[in-house]
């Protein structure tokens, strides 16, 4: 399935950080529309006169409905492409929106090397990366689903360790958590819809083309 009409472009775009630095991107290359905030109500927002539709989703979220054609493209990190592992086209990395997916642990519990953590807990939003990542260590760990604040686990005793994202490591310092291993970096990734791509690939790839040259000129 594609989105609706042929005619139309319909874009995702997650919530939360990526969001202002998404939409300017694509308004630098004539892609806007009235009213296109992360706070508005409306569920689908549209340009009539550029045939563009715009959805704002959850970032987890913000795969699922490109993979399934509800959106022919989105932006969104790395860290959930690498986490949701949804079929779609990974076209352009658009350079921003740079974080580290990290191991941390409380300073008391630091230790000479990954191996040492074996059998521990350990809270995160990614557990598909966390979990891939310690099997490729050969360290067994107990893996604790949690979507809100990461770094409590540790204070409170659920976990031990997190995996997370990180932008300037601030928060884990408040914490008094140190980074012990650095997983991947993540940054932002336009991404389309399989037939999407080939059934509007001349407008598509004039975008990919479009987006390309803005960043190059940064």
């Amino acid at each position: 399935m594609v989105s609706s009409d042929l005619e139309y472009l319909t874009i995702a775009l997650p919530k939360g950080k990526l969001f202002t630095k998404a939409v300017g991107y694509l308004a630098d290359v004539g892609y806007s529309a009235e009213g296109l905030s992360e706070d508005s109500r409306k569920l689908v927002i549209t340009n009539e006169h550029s045939k563009i539709h715009f959805i704002i989703t959850k970032t987890m979220d913000l795969p699922t409905y490109v993979e399934y054609g509800a959106a022919d493209i989105g932006i969104i990190g790395k860290d959930v492409l690498l986490e949701e592992t949804k079929d779609v086209y990974e076209l352009v990395d658009l350079n921003f929106g740079l974080c580290r997916m990290v191991v941390a642990v409380p300073e008391n519990l630091k230790r000479n090397k990954i191996s040492d953590y074996a059998h521990m807990r350990v809270a995160t939003k990614y557990p598909q990366v966390a979990e891939e990542f310690f099997r490729s260590q050969g360290v067994q760990i107990e893996i604790i689903k949690l979507n809100g604040s990461i770094e409590l686990a540790p204070v409170v005793g659920l976990a031990e360790l997190i995996v997370d994202l990180v932008e300037t490591g601030r928060t884990l310092k408040e914490n008094k958590l140190i980074e012990v291993a650095q997983i991947h970096q993540s940054t932002a990734r336009f991404i389309a819809n399989r037939v999407s791509y080939k059934m509007k690939f001349e407008r598509i790839n004039r975008l990919v083309e479009d987006l390309r040259s803005l960043i190059v000129k940064e």
